[in-house]
Parts: structure tokens; C-alpha cells; sequence
């Protein structure tokens, strides 16, 4: 059961209320900030929330079971707000947030209604809308270690052991032509094989986008040099000259790791295990010294 403050209880009570929404937000680099629905500053806790964001919530909902349920957050993009570049940099990915509810007359008289965290984040034409999970949401995530075939271990690990500083395994590239978001013709890398960088990351080493990470979803290689395609599209537009620091991607197979890496001392899955296929496989008569006999 939920227990008010007697102010607050009191306030409630009388029958004409001063109330407004709030947002505490805290990112996992430890910045907080925070946002009301209401038309002018207030201070909840000692913390600033910021009235002229434009930012509001939507009604917010609840289910049983473990499936993602809660409710979003929009508003417009800008600085004083929730930036776009912090946005596409994921810089709220995982943020803490909690809903409060606050008598703006006397913003002393505050009631924590909700907490969760942000989840998938879209923007469009200046507006962004975040979803909030609800922090049972935590509890449909895969923990601990899953037994598959491919490697589970993140290239370049303690549990991996490749050093991705190794020049065998990194490289710098610079930007000859924006061919699109997402797609970048890029010179520097003649002495890579292509995929070599394909699922590893690039991370913009200059230009306007400068710090910006995502993984690269394709190495290509064609008669006019080497594409790099990008999976998260930049904060800013990429230009000629810009140059992107890479390092080498891994597609989890045994293979790969013993053969390009020559790491199979630490591959972290289990190739032999039988999977689905196993298990539902028919035994052919005549196959496998079995001559049919279960089968008269």
C-alpha cells in the first residue's frame, strides 16, 4: 500500500488540486535531469525540471505477464530538451526514469508514482517519443550463460583473449564518398580482406559526427574500392575526409575463430552440440548399419 505524506494526503483531499507531471531522468553516465508538463520551472528534490521542453507523457498502462508494458515520452528535440545527437550516440539507451507527481504550488509535496527505464527511442521531424518499461520488463531478459553452438564471448574480451589492438585487426579509414546515410565509400583498407570489419565497430574519429560509435553491418569490396554500411545512422551527416577508427568483427563460428583468429582455445560456444535438426531427425532404413526392424 502506498503511503502520502499528510500534506500531500491533505492536499488530495480537499477537492481542488495544484498538480502537474514530472520526469526524472538518470542516464548511466550518472547525469540527471528532469522535465514537467506544467508551464514554469520547478525545483523536486533539489532537482530542476525544466517546463519549457515541451515534453508529456501518454497514459500509462500495466498488463500481467512479462511482456513490455508502461508508457512514452515525447516531446520536442533541442538542447535544452533531449538532444538528437545524445539520442543517436545512445546516450539514454537504459536510462532510469521516474514519473512523479507534484503539487506545483508547493513543489516540496512530491509523490514518486512510476519508476522504469527508456526503451526504444524514435524521432521524426524535430520530435522525439521514448517507451518506458516497466522494470518487470527486467525480468524477460535472457541472464547468465545460454548453451548454443556459436561463441557468446564479445571479440576482444577477457573471456575472448584476441587483442584488437593488434594492427592485424584494426585499422583507420577515411571517407572518399557519402554514397548515403549509411552507406560510405572509404579508402585505407586494401590489405583487408572484405568482411574483415563486417560485425566489428567503427568509431568516428573526426568531422562533425567525432565520437560517435556503431557496428558496421557490411564490408564490401567492389571495382571501385571498399563500402562500408553502417547498422545506426550518425547523428550528424558524414563528410569527405572524415575518417572512422575500425576494428575487426567475428561471425561467432568455431571456424572463424580457429581459422582467422586462431583462437579455438577460447571459443566460448559448442559447436557439437545436436540441435533441433538432431532431435527431429528420421532414421532411413538401410542407413547407418539400421535395417528396419522396429518399423515390421
Amino acid at each position: 500500500m502506498r503511503t502520502l505524506a499528510p500534506a500531500l494526503s491533505a492536499h488530495l483531499a480537499s477537492g481542488a488540486t495544484t498538480l502537474c507531471h514530472g520526469w526524472r531522468v538518470t542516464r548511466r553516465d550518472g547525469v540527471v535531469l528532469g522535465f514537467t508538463d506544467h508551464d514554469r520551472d520547478l525545483v523536486v528534490d533539489g532537482l530542476l525540471l525544466k517546463a519549457a521542453s515541451g515534453i508529456s507523457g501518454s497514459e500509462s498502462t500495466s498488463a500481467a505477464g512479462l511482456s513490455v508494458t508502461g508508457a512514452e515520452l515525447s516531446g520536442a528535440l533541442s538542447a535544452d530538451a533531449l538532444d538528437a545527437g545524445d539520442l543517436a550516440a545512445g546516450l539514454y539507451d537504459g536510462a532510469a526514469i521516474d514519473l512523479l507527481l507534484v503539487n506545483w504550488q508547493e513543489p516540496s509535496q512530491a509523490l514518486l508514482l512510476r519508476r522504469g527505464t527508456i526503451g526504444e527511442v524514435r524521432c521524426a521531424d524535430g520530435v522525439f517519443t521514448a517507451e518506458i518499461r516497466a522494470l518487470a520488463d527486467g525480468l524477460n531478459q535472457s541472464r547468465g550463460r545460454l548453451l548454443t553452438a556459436a561463441c557468446d564471448a564479445d571479440l576482444g574480451d577477457a573471456r575472448c583473449g584476441v587483442d584488437l589492438a593488434d594492427p592485424a585487426h584494426c585499422a583507420l579509414a577515411t571517407v572518399s564518398v557519402v554514397e548515403g546515410a549509411l552507406r560510405l565509400r572509404v579508402t585505407g583498407l586494401s590489405a583487408f580482406a572484405a568482411g574483415a570489419f563486417a560485425r566489428g565497430k567503427a568509431r568516428v574519429a573526426s568531422g562533425a559526427c567525432a565520437g560517435f560509435v556503431t557496428e558496421v553491418k557490411a564490408h564490401l569490396a567492389d571495382a571501385e574500392g571498399v563500402v562500408l554500411r553502417l547498422w545506426q545512422r550518425p547523428p550528424f551527416e558524414m563528410a569527405e575526409g572524415d575518417t572512422l577508427a575500425l576494428t575487426a568483427g567475428c561471425d561467432k563460428r568455431f571456424t572463424t575463430c580457429r581459422d582467422r583468429f586462431a583462437n579455438a582455445v577460447n571459443f566460448r560456444g559448442f559447436p557439437h552440440m545436436p540441435g533441433n535438426d538432431f532431435i527431429i531427425t528420421v532414421a532411413i532404413p538401410g542407413e547407418g548399419g539400421y535395417d528396419g526392424s522396429l518399423m515390421e
